[in-house]
């Protein structure tokens, strides 16, 4: 038997080892020990009942194998409710690949994640992590440490500065970046004290009662659920490409401007991909019709961002009093950061994670988790509030508000059990996987969906495709119902 290690996962995709395996079936877990946190969080989530099968867990500080199983079931829980499926599977070793990228291309290579500039820095009383691949992003950074634009001018200028007053200084340029704090410093800052007061999914009901004639297909359980994602990298796309796995019409708006090579293969999956300009009246308009037209809305903007554009949630209410509506933010939903820019990588640096993992690596800089797990987690947790909240729209008629944050979940995986460095993937032998797809980039493989529910296919009804191919339209409704 083989073992899967850290050093054959790419953040940029699973390489051709680790996708020319199956699992072998050794481990069958009853229990998993986020899942009753998970519950918890989510109430009425514990039924039906999840089967854990693999072993072995990816190397971290953290439990992040268990982690990535219990994300990923607590969505299948919920399609298989709204089925009336009374069992779900999760694959231990998939979850785990598929919280690093379900692809690895065939003749042609994505581009690198990360901008140049990039990364972490030793500042003069710390480390520091910028996070600069968006060129306004990138520019704030610049413009704050007045140097060239190349790593080792920043890292200079990065050396010379204190944590704080930098971190402060590039958020307040309008760009984005995380001093590296351990847990107890950030459970004594005010947003971490703020985000641990918070429910891991947050959920209200709307007041209004509207019925409904959709009802569930048996093999393809949202198959006529519109859902209207305007999100980007990464939790938003990962919850719209689990939910147009089990039959929703995804239709993902993105700006005139915006791109993300390195992971557009990966998550639009299943989606048509179109773009608006909502600087526009017309794009506004045409955004407002969409938010009428959908049964499911899943945002990652900046509340006030958001709010900005006209579309509050009093907004959004009024123009589709049944919308399930999902938003997801990184710092949390109170406290002083509760509108600030945010990214995996950064939130783990805030909450002590990247510090955590630093100890227990013993090293002495910032040590991420080895896959971007906060971004993944909370995408399945959107996922399973989403397909909850059409649940409780067919039995009551009315629409509902979610929120979920990054930072809360960085909570339930700090609470959670240690892991260890010295963690293997186990299970894994050499077969190719039979999973090709045809995509715009170029061929590709696709890992085996993670999860099984009996009498449930997880399939995806189209490739993955490029951002903007698409008019900005729903599909036509199955049997004209509204």
């Amino acid at each position: 038997m083989s073992c899967l290690r850290l050093d054959q996962i790419n953040i940029d995709g699973v390489n051709v080892d680790a996708l020319e395996s199956t699992l072998e079936t050794e481990v069958v877990m009853s229990s998993n020990p986020f899942e009753s946190q998970i519950a918890a969080g989510v109430p009425g989530a514990d039924d039906p009942a999840i089967a854990y099968v693999g072993d072995g867990a990816l190397p971290s500080a953290f439990a992040v194998t268990d982690f990535a199983s219990a994300g990923i079931a607590a969505a299948g829980r919920e399609v298989a409710r709204l089925a009336g499926v009374r069992e779900v599977e999760v694959d231990r070793v998939l979850a785990s690949m598929w919280f690093a990228s379900s692809i690895s291309p065939i003749g042609w290579q994505l581009p690198a994640v990360w901008d140049p500039i990039a990364g972490d820095y030793a500042a003069a009383n710390g480390w520091i992590r910028l996070h600069t691949n968006a060129p306004h992003h990138r520019a704030a950074a610049l413009l704050v440490l007045d140097c060239a634009e190349d790593r080792a001018s920043v890292a200079s200028a990065v050396a010379e500065r204190r944590i704080d007053d930098l971190e402060t200084a590039v958020v307040e340029a309008g760009g984005a970046a995380a001093a590296m704090r351990d847990r107890a410093a950030w459970q004594n800052h005010p947003q971490g004290h703020a985000v641990d007061q918070e429910p891991l999914v947050a959920h209200r009901a709307a007041e209004s009662s509207v019925p409904w004639a959709w009802e569930p297909s048996p093999d393809r359980p949202l198959h006529g659920i519109r859902v209207l994602d305007l999100t980007r990298i990464l939790a938003g796309p990962v919850a719209t490409r689990f939910l147009a796995g089990y039959g929703a019409d995804v239709l993902r708006i993105d700006p005139l401007d915006w791109d993300e090579p390195s992971v557009a293969p990966d998550v639009t999956l299943g989606k048509r991909c179109a773009r608006l300009d909502l600087r526009s009246d017309s794009g506004r308009a045409c955004l407002g019709d969409l938010i009428r037209e959908a049964d499911v809305f899943v945002h990652g903007y900046r509340s006030d961002a958001l709010a900005r554009l006209g579309f509050d949630e009093a907004v959004r209410r009024e123009l589709n009093p049944s919308l399930i509506d999902l938003a997801l933010d990184a710092y949390g939903w109170t406290g002083p950061w509760s509108t600030r820019r945010g990214f995996d990588s950064l939130v783990q640096m805030s909450c002590g994670i990247a510090h955590a993992g630093m100890e227990a690596a013993g090293v002495s800089k910032p040590t991420p988790l080895p896959v971007q797990a906060l971004d993944h987690a909370a995408g399945y947790l959107l996922a399973s509030a989403a397909v909850r909240g059409v649940n409780e729209r067919l039995c009551a008629g009315t629409g509902s508000t979610w929120r979920v944050s990054l930072a809360r979940v960085a909570c339930l995986l700090m609470d959670g059990p240690s892991g260890s460095f010295e963690d293997t993937l186990d299970g894994a032998t050499p077969q190719r996987y039979d999973v090709r797809e045809h995509t715009p980039y170029g061929d590709l493989y696709r890992l085996p969906a993670p999860l099984r529910i009996p009498g449930i296919e997880c399939r995806w009804d189209r490739p993955a495709t490029t951002l903007g191919s698409s008019d900005p339209s729903f599909l036509p409704r199955r049997g004209g119902l509204s």
